[in-house]
């Protein structure tokens, strides 16, 4: 029989997972990460971990599987809420979710279950897992879109390889949420009617301004409105001798500066601001709402633009350096100079854009059909073909 060790969260996903694979036959473990107790940053009153290890610990009991929790958060501090802290700091904008995946669920975890004898580690992502057979013998793992696309969240897995795709099972991915919370029903377990979680990654119910500014500093600076014709003028097209003096272009930053606004109101730091936010800014008086459509952490600076349709919130390319690529389709690695369509995606539920990527010398442009809204670096730019995620990048 083989043996799979569940990460049990105490949410009403990965409870079913559990119950689904002991159906299918497999030996099945609990297992409870505690990621957060850092009492240097408050997280909120609540204590949202302890009451979801309760709650995976009655999953476990009424499912009858061995259960026990394990303490990963010198683990987590270091590799994703001191990340986190760094990007903010530098400007950048990451995504604690991708990294917890990458870093935690399926490299630190997974290592525990593989000293535990398991076979497998499965989670309750909304997603799944084909298998290619290859005609020397070998196989080729592939992530897929999960069914439920409301539910989809292959997007933050992008960063697994195939080893790690290769000992990892999805039973949820095949299941629409309410199909998922309907069987949680009928087997009474206690987390059926649970709400989701919100918040960072493990951490819990926590804004995430708040959480920044018990570590990064706050610093006064100004907040710079700019006129649209400015940033049209930045964003216009010239002509290209060649395609790659294009892309070059189309990716590049805008660059303002205090002389191309007025100033309209101040802030507390602009690492705690990232490109396309609208709350926080506490500036009123404008026809419609502003938005931030650049930060200047040197200078502590942020730039905005009247409006969701302003165009200094657009652009149209993007580029990941090599060191921060990652194929999950390995065999698919484009070499230098080849070019792939596909469809692309820069956050979590925005619905999938095309693209073409170009590999060149030193890393890949993302080239999007149309200009996309908000694309802020340390961001994860993900590429499907159909359903399936082919690979990812961070912007930089």
């Amino acid at each position: 029989m083989k043996k799979v060790v569940v990460g049990l969260s105490g949410g009403v996903d990965s409870s079913v997972a559990a119950y689904l694979l002991l159906q299918q036959g497999y030996e099945v473990i609990g297992l409870f990460m505690k990621n957060w107790h850092d009492d240097s940053v408050t997280i909120s009153d609540e204590c949202p971990w302890l009451e979801d290890s309760n709650d995976a610990l009655l999953v476990a009991e009424k499912l009858g599987i061995p259960f026990q929790t394990v303490d990963l958060s010198k683990q987590y501090k270091e590799r994703i809420v001191d990340y986190m802290f760094n990007e903010y700091e530098k400007g950048r904008t990451p995504n604690p979710d991708v990294l917890c995946n990458r870093e935690i669920k399926f490299d630190v975890f997974l290592k525990i279950a593989m000293d535990l004898g398991a076979d497998y580690v499965a989670t309750g992502h909304y997603c799944r897992k084909g298998i290619l057979e290859n005609a020397d013998g070998t196989k080729t793992y592939q992530l897929l879109a999960g069914v439920d696309g409301n539910k989809d969240q292959s997007y933050f897995l992008c960063q697994v390889s195939q080893e790690q795709l290769s000992k990892a099972l999805f039973p949820v991915g095949e299941l629409t949420k309410p199909e998922v919370r309907k069987i949680a029903a009928e087997q009474n377990l206690i987390t059926a009617e649970k709400r989701d979680s919100q918040g960072l990654c493990f951490i819990g119910k926590v804004r995430l301004p708040d959480f920044l500014q018990q570590k990064l500093k706050p610093k006064k600076g100004v907040i710079v409105e700019v006129d649209s014709d400015i940033a049209q003028y930045q964003n216009q097209s010239n002509s290209y001798d060649t395609k790659l003096e294009e892309l070059v272009n189309n990716a590049e930053k805008p660059h303002y500066s205090l002389t191309d606004g007025k100033v309209v109101g101040e802030h507390q730091g602009a690492h705690y601001f990232t490109i396309g936010q609208r709350k926080g800014l506490d500036v009123g008086g404008t026809k419609e709402p502003l938005f931030v459509i650049e930060t200047n952490v040197d200078e502590n600076i942020i730039y905005t633009g009247q409006g969701k349709n302003h165009p200094g919130l657009y652009r149209k390319t993007l580029f990941v350096n090599d060191d921060e690529l990652h194929w999950i389709r390995t065999d698919l690695t484009l070499a230098i100079d080849e070019h792939m369509q596909v469809m692309a995606r820069i956050r979590y539920r925005q619905p999938l854009q095309k693209a073409t990527l170009y590999k060149v010398s030193g890393g890949l442009f993302v080239d999007f059909e149309e200009k996309q809204s908000a694309i802020a670096e340390g961001q994860f730019v993900a590429w499907y073909n159909g359903d399936e995620l082919l690979g990812s990048g961070v912007i930089s």
